[in-house]
């Protein structure tokens, strides 16, 4: 570990997922034998057959359960019919409704098929009637009334020529419709029970139907009566006929006459000799123990559906438990399993070298192995009951498995073919054993909780036996009353030397594995513990609760160390991942949560799950992680830290060159692209950085303009999406508006609307804008008032009398003052000190004078031209007359003098030095 610094896990993707796909029904494959069509409540789902993937989903709008559907022979078109009496035509490859229309049934279609030329197809309901329709000129042909009950059968002869249609209904009779005169032309009675389904010889002249009533008949179909009754002891729900030009020997063909094979309730298939009416064939499941035929008829693997595949010599049938199993021929050999519904995923483990396998436990008798590559799934049979836990030999292909039959069962895989079979057994519990946990360093012990309240160490036989062989008896060495209640988890340290096991008495105890003596007792949850770990690395135990807590214990006092809270419900399964250092925890309210055990810090919540998370386990590389529910649901995680990281780095380098190019481009004044630049890296303040610096050019709205309508539409939708922050902010609103003028003016309201979300953003710029408009009619008002404060001031002083109705106005400085009513009299003193005073000051507010009057425009004009002598002292006296005015100039002008006075405080507004005394006359 020197030198190598360990990187904490913070995010799991899902790599992948095996979902229910296939619930019960009708079950077609394509004609290339590359596909299969099957029904999952509201969906018609499409498997590949080499992947073994959900390539196509049909799905109904309505959300109304399918009840039947059909594949035209051409492969191009999917019809299905649900309970609301809709037929919906798809292009399947496209998932495209290509035609949809009303079904004239009162009642929901239960059957449904295609003639040989994919031009006609056939309804039967629920209602007795059958109906024909036309699908390339949509409309219906026949209407065929006469059947009792649900037409749960419906085949079109293979002859097109003789247009005959056969159906079967509640009244266990096959009809024969000649379609030319829509007229039942014969019925078929041989069978006592339901018709389940019907093969046609390459001839067309035999016909072969099988029933629940245990027997298959013969059928001459020009003379429409029976050849052979054949019993065959089982009710048989499908029959295909074996094409005569091939070599069946191993199945026991030995004539040229026409044989065929049954799949029904024995989960079997079997090959007669219609001729002699004997079987000829039977195949051998060795995975799976005998039944009795009383009891074969409640087997899940009883069979539902047998289907042939032609092209590649193959037969494929549909379990009871919803599995599709695909047969090679002559042989009957499995080549590939599907399962299609799981149930409840109980305990999910990684399996095989490189983990390229899941060894599933869910709610039935059966252990499901997938091969993750192509989701092939070999199913195991041994237990007589639900397999309640698995646990796995480390780096290793064995694995063990325990039941509520009270048994456990220990498995091997050969690493070259990927078969398993089970080498030992053991029994011994006397309840439902919910627990197994394998030995760590070698492949010597396994150790088992059960709900008798006991822990059993069992010794592995020496060496195990190979595959193939019978399986050996295992023994129990030590038995130990180890809880209270139920023992729900049991787990062995990494070094071989301890054992721990959790209880629904809701403690967690440490044992010694050499004798099975007590070392301690851990208590603290306040419900029932699930699961119990030891950490890989340190003297710790992590223990999950029903309370919705993990907790960590010290093994040394028993002691908690931390505990993490964080799930609203019982938490179900814990792993510890980052050698020792993070926690994945899953619980009852669907999630799986990431946690770090320094910072008791949940890191990340995973919901990919909608009910009981049971199983989690993590792949020995550290690197993969499985998770499996009671939504029949699992999920293959993959650690994305790395990859996040690494894109995470490659996203900031790439930013800091897009800005270096961004700054090159707005010296070159490449305004287009340099936006472009700053819109794909989402940096708002950047675009209005080159937004103002192409509005301060010359001819900013021109360039502003020209970039805008270049940009692609999503640029345009950003750009429109930063306005709306833009605006609420007084300094960049006028950017903000001209922008949505340029949209608004060369835009359409139909375009604007077809912008990704423009109804909100345009409701979003109309509160801002008014406020803004407010706000600049309350300046025009203010400026308005200082119009009319210039319009009324009287300017005087100067050195000749200046007439401001003139188009050129005195720019010498002038001096504004109160007029008293009284005559003032002025001292040579005063007038010479006013005069030094009118000196010093002249050359300092001259600018500003000049300026002050560039701001008079012409309608600042008084209304009245004033008169102004200046007159210059040079120390004598007489000063008095001078700042003398007559009584009646003073009566005239004393209201626009009082004006003038008062407007003469806005000279630090208007930036001019009115200030120097005169007298006026």
């Amino acid at each position: 570990m020197a030198g190598h610094t360990l990187l904490f896990k913070s995010n799991y993707a899902v790599s992948s997922k095996i979902e229910p796909f296939y619930k019960g029904g009708k079950v077609q494959i394509s004609r290339d034998e590359q596909h299969i069509f099957c029904t999952c409540g509201s969906r018609v789902n499409i498997l590949q057959i080499n992947t073994g993937k959900i390539i196509h989903s049909i799905e109904q709008d309505d959300q109304e359960d399918i009840t039947s559907f059909s594949l035209s022979p051409d492969d191009e078109m999917l019809v299905t019919a649900s309970r609301a009496l809709l037929l919906k035509q798809w292009d399947w490859k496209q998932d495209k409704c290509t035609r949809s229309w009303r079904a004239i049934h009162n009642v929901p279609v239960a059957s449904m098929t295609f003639d040989c030329t994919s031009t006609l197809l056939a309804t039967g309901g629920c209602d007795g009637t059958i109906k024909l329709w036309d699908v390339v000129k949509q409309y219906c042909t026949h209407n065929l009334k006469g059947s009792s009950g649900v037409v749960h059968l419906v085949e079109f002869h293979p002859d097109i020529g003789r247009l005959q249609l056969f159906s079967s209904s509640a009244n266990c009779g096959i009809r024969i419709w000649d379609l030319r005169s829509s007229k039942c032309i014969c019925v078929l009675e041989s069978h006592y029970s339901a018709v389940t389904s019907l093969a046609f010889s390459p001839d067309g002249h035999t016909l072969v139907s099988s029933g629940r009533d245990k027997i298959c008949s013969v059928w001459d179909l020009k003379e429409k009566a029976v050849k052979r009754t054949v019993p065959v002891y089982e009710a048989v729900e499908g029959v295909v006929l074996l094409p005569g030009m091939s070599d069946y020997s191993q199945m026991g063909v030995k004539s040229e006459e026409l044989h065929f094979v049954t799949a029904g309730s024995k989960g079997v298939l079997r090959v007669w000799d219609s001729s002699s009416a004997r079987c000829v064939f039977t195949q051998t499941l060795p995975d799976a123990p005998a039944l009795s035929t009383e009891e074969a008829d409640l087997d899940p693997r009883c069979l539902m559906h047998l289907l042939p595949m032609p092209q590649s010599n193959r037969l494929a049938t549909v379990t009871a438990e919803h599995n599709i199993l695909i047969y090679q021929m002559p042989t009957l050999t499995v080549q590939q399993q599907f399962v299609g519904y799981n149930d409840d995923i109980l305990d999910v483990k990684f399996l095989g070298k490189d983990d390229t396998h899941i060894v599933v436990a869910t709610n039935s008798s059966q252990l499901k192995v997938f091969e993750l590559a192509t989701n092939s799934c070999q199913i195991l049979y041994g237990h007589t009951d639900t397999i309640l836990s698995t646990d796995v030999f480390r780096k290793g292909s064995m694995f063990a498995s325990c039941a509520k039959d009270k048994s456990l069962r220990l498995w091997k895989m050969d690493p070259n073919s990927g078969y398993v079979q089970c080498v030992a057994q053991g029994s011994g519990h006397s309840n439902a054993v919910g627990s197994i946990a394998c030995s760590r360093l070698k492949k010597v012990f396994l150790v088992s909780g059960s709900q008798d309240c006991t822990i059993k160490v069992w010794e592995l036989p020496d060496p195990p036996p190979a595959v193939g062989c019978e399986p050996a008896l295992m023994t129990a060495r030590l038995t130990e009353k180890a809880h209270d209640k139920d023992v729900n988890s049991v787990t062995i340290s990494p070094n071989d030397k301890l054992l721990a096991s959790g209880s629904q008495d809701r403690t967690a105890k440490l044992w010694s594995l050499a004798d099975m003596s007590l070392l301690g007792v851990f208590r603290g949850h306040g419900r029932g513990i699930w699961c119990v770990q030891f950490s890989p690395v340190d003297q710790v135990l992590a223990t999950a609760s029903a309370d919705g807590s993990i907790k960590i214990w010290s093994l040394q006092d028993f002691s908690c160390l931390k505990t993490f809270e964080g799930h609203d419900a019982s938490v179900l399964k814990i792993i510890f991942v980052s050698r020792g250092t993070q926690l994945v925890s899953s619980g009852s309210d669907g999630l799986v949560k990431l946690w770090t055990i320094k910072t008791n810090e949940c890191v990340k919540t995973f919901d990919a799950h909608q009910d009981k998370v049971w199983a989690l386990h993590g792949s020995s590389n550290d690197d993969l992680m499985v998770s499996g529910s009671a939504d029949s649901t699992i999920t293959l995680w993959k650690d994305v830290t790395k990859v996040e990281l690494a894109e995470e780095q490659a996203k900031q380098e790439e930013q800091v060159l897009k800005q270096q190019e961004l700054s090159n481009l707005l010296h070159e004044k490449k305004y287009l692209k340099a936006l472009g630049i700053a819109i794909s890296l989402d940096q708002p303040h950047t675009a209005l950085r080159v937004i103002r610096e192409i509005r301060q050019q010359e001819d900013g709205i021109q360039e502003l303009e020209k970039t805008l309508l270049k940009l692609r539409q999503d640029q345009k939708e950003s750009v429109l999406r930063y306005c709306v922050v833009w605006n609420t902010n007084s300094r960049s609103c006028l950017d903000a508006q001209a922008i949505l003028q340029v949209l608004l003016t060369h835009l359409s309201p139909e375009e604007m609307m077809q912008y990704q979300g423009a109804r909100t953003h345009l409701e979003g710029l109309i509160p801002y804008t008014e406020r803004h408009m407010q706000r600049i009619g309350r300046l025009l008002q203010a400026s308005m008032f200082l119009d009319y404060m210039w319009q009324k001031m009287r300017i005087t002083g100067g050195k000749e009398s200046v007439n401001l109705d003139d188009d050129e106005m005195d720019t010498s400085p002038q001096s504004i003052f109160i007029i008293d009513k009284q005559p003032m009299a002025t001292t040579d003193t005063q007038a010479s000190q006013q005069q030094q005073e009118e000196e010093e000051e002249e050359e300092e507010d001259l600018e500003d004078s000049e300026n002050g009057v560039e701001l008079l425009d012409d309608g600042v004009s008084t209304s009245k031209s004033a008169h102004v002598n200046l007159k210059k002292h040079n120390g004598v006296n007489g000063g008095a007359e001078e700042g003398h005015v007559s009584s009646e100039e003073s009566e005239d002008d004393e209201d626009e003098v009082m004006e003038i006075s008062t407007k003469s405080l806005t000279n630090t507004f208007t930036g001019s030095a009115l200030c120097e005394t005169a007298t006026i006359r």
